[in-house]
């Protein structure tokens, strides 16, 4: 039995252009999908946050329009009412790697807001990918490998990943809003970003970074993690 660490935003808000605040948190399918596949599996998951909070659901994920219809709502807003770990989460800050056998980044809008620029996430993800236990971010998770960058070149420069991109932003309605776009910084980080058709599952591997483009590809980034361990 393996212990995954979900390392996830506790902001509810991403602030975009003129100092709008939108309202937002984690995809609740990034962490409900993925939670159902490694748990059902047999495996742990404990829950890791900035400070320990709570991390806050993006109420737009719980509409029926992005979990497929009514069923596919009510079972994501059914796992997330039952998962213990999203009530009791550890501070980022106090995470010990050695305790974990992979970690797994949801996204949604609030890794923007705050993972981007949390340094003990970065740290976590640094470690991790040194450590060569699979890390795995999705959709606009991997905004925290910005972090990596504060002080130097990020050692994640060179590798090969995916993170949801400009067009889909668009698509979104919200790329014009935005103060950044995460494909735009990811490339300037000097990682290899690579890119689907906007919203459908898309994914790559590299080493031990393994990562998805949006939301349909938590289930199959799960799923290669469970491979990988």
């Amino acid at each position: 039995m393996a212990k995954i660490l979900f390392a996830m935003t506790g902001a509810d808000h991403w602030t975009l252009a003129g100092n709008v605040k939108r309202h937002t948190g984690y995809w609740a399918g990034e962490f409900a999908t993925p939670y159902r596949v490694f748990t059902e599996a047999g495996h742990d998951v404990v829950v890791a946050t900035p400070g320990g909070v709570a991390p806050p659901v993006d109420l737009a994920s719980l509409a029926p329009v992005p979990n497929g219809g009514e069923e596919g709502a009510r079972e994501v807003a059914a796992t997330i009412k039952s998962a213990p770990p999203l009530d009791n989460p550890i501070p980022l800050d106090e995470v010990l790697l050695p305790d974990y056998d992979a970690v797994f980044y949801p996204g949604g809008h609030g890794p923007m807001e705050d993972l981007a620029v949390n340094q003990d996430s970065a740290e976590l993800l640094v470690e991790t990918l040194r450590s060569g236990k699979p890390l795995a971010l999705v959709c606009h998770g991997p905004a925290a490998i910005l972090a990596t960058a504060a002080d130097g070149p990020s050692p994640f420069a060179g590798y090969r990943l995916t993170a949801f991109s400009d067009a889909e932003e668009r698509l979104s309605g919200l790329a014009d809003q935005a103060k950044w776009l995460l494909e735009d910084r990811l490339i300037e980080l000097g990682a290899d970003y690579h890119h689907g058709e906007p919203f459908a599952p898309f994914l790559q591997a590299d080493r031990n970074l393994y990562t998805g483009q949006n939301p349909a590809s938590a289930r199959p980034l799960a799923e290669a993690v469970l491979e990988a361990l």
